[in-house]
């Protein structure tokens, strides 16, 4: 049986040694957090203004400003900054925060859309570093989707009296 990373790998097309790349560099202390809060914010403005409506409705439950820090926090942290998304929201457990979301193989390439053209037009993120951020933002997105179809598997009906039962109120 593949291993979430596995499947990450397999579909996304990044090798986990150039997904992790990431690592090599402390990108917090290299861009800096204003850095980070200008391509979150740049990515979100695009995510709430996409063209497709299933795309959007995906955020719909979302407020802007606190997915925009969610983001943010998340990625200093991730990326060699102070632990400010733990120190906040505890733990990112990121399939488990994702679990109420369809993460798609089409939402995620939607999701990278956005987010390569955020990086992309974000000033300050030098061209090596976009690099390693969208290999690590790719693998992540189909590690996530691998998770999501785990989920699914998970929660399929043992038999079928179980399908045609009514769920609990």
């Amino acid at each position: 049986m593949q291993s979430l990373q596995e499947k990450a790998s397999q579909w996304s097309g990044v090798d986990t040694a150039d997904a992790f790349a990431i690592d090599d560099t402390n990108l917090f202390q290299k861009l800096g957090l204003q850095t980070f809060i200008n391509l979150s914010t740049n990515f979100y403005n695009r995510v709430f203004d996409d063209d497709e409506e299933w795309f959007r409705s995906i955020f719909a439950g979302s407020k802007k400003e606190e997915a925009i820090q969610n983001q943010y926090e998340f990625f200093v942290q991730r990326m060699g900054g102070p632990p400010l998304y733990s120190q906040r929201k505890g733990h990112p457990a990121l399939i488990g925060r994702h679990r109420p979301f369809p993460v798609t193989h089409q939402a995620a390439e939607r999701w990278l859309h956005h987010m390569q053209n955020a990086l992309d037009t974000t000033s300050d993120i030098d061209a090596d570093s976009k690099i390693k951020m969208m290999n690590f933002f790719r693998h992540t997105a189909f590690f996530l989707v691998a998770g999501d179809e785990l989920k699914n598997q998970n929660h399929q009906p043992r038999c079928k009296h179980e399908a045609s039962e009514p769920a609990a109120s």
